[in-house]
């Protein structure tokens, strides 16, 4: 009697369409460039709105990056995404990883400027990610509700920018043991960081957006730097 056998998993690269949405400075000219990574669920759009909130903004170039795998949000009919899945979790990554490298490819006319990449919650991996392994120099890592990728904690502690660490005492799930295991794998390894918690959940919060505030005018002026 034959037996079927076992199927056989294969992939194959695909193309897809990647879309960002971006605010130029305020001033005309070459500006800094903050490239920004939304939650599971959330889009470009309601990032930037996020983004947007941090004082002193307007000094900035801001992108927010949509993420390549696209869903419809349940109760709204919003187009949503999500940066990746544990189904073929390297390969996703590569691919992240060439996707936000053209964006920020299209978008940084000067290297000399800073380049800061932000990210909350799901999309702190992606901000971790691009600032470690895209090629870019990268000035600064602004991380809100999320922890360090466990892969990325062998990297050198010379190729880490500045780091913004931010989280709320009432986060779900960037929970106190989480941020205290980022702070101390930081700290051993001599990488230079500061850190807001606020009286919150997970979310954008005006403490947070304080200290966000400060931390790139800091990058802007070359006050703070790799």
């Amino acid at each position: 009697m034959l037996t079927a056998s076992e199927p056989a998993v294969r992939t194959v690269a695909a193309r897809t369409l990647g879309r960002y949405v971006v605010v130029p400075a305020a001033a005309p000219g070459p500006a800094p460039l903050l490239v920004g990574f939304h939650g599971y669920g959330e889009n470009a759009e309601r990032h930037l709105e996020g983004l947007l909130g941090i004082p002193g903004i307007e000094q900035w170039q801001v992108a927010s990056v949509q993420a390549l795998n696209r869903f419809y949000e349940r109760k709204t009919g919003t187009v949503v995404g999500c940066w990746m899945t544990s189904q073929d979790r390297e390969q996703a990554i590569a691919d992240n990883l060439a996707y936000v490298g053209d964006v920020v490819a299209e978008l940084r006319s000067d290297s000399a400027l800073p380049l800061v990449f932000a990210g909350f919650s799901q999309g702190v991996a992606m901000a971790y990610r691009a600032a470690l392994r895209l090629g870019h120099r990268c000035d600064g890592v602004v991380a809100l509700a999320s922890d360090v990728p466990p892969e990325l904690h062998d990297e050198p502690a010379d190729r880490w920018p500045p780091i913004l660490l931010g989280g709320g005492v009432d986060d779900h799930w960037y929970t106190e043991p989480k941020r205290d295991a980022d702070l101390a794998f930081l700290t051993s390894r001599g990488i230079a960081h500061e850190t807001v918690i606020f009286d919150g959940g997970h979310d954008f919060h005006d403490d947070f957006y304080v200290a966000a505030g400060r931390f790139l005018e800091r990058v802007r002026t070359g006050v703070l730097s790799p």
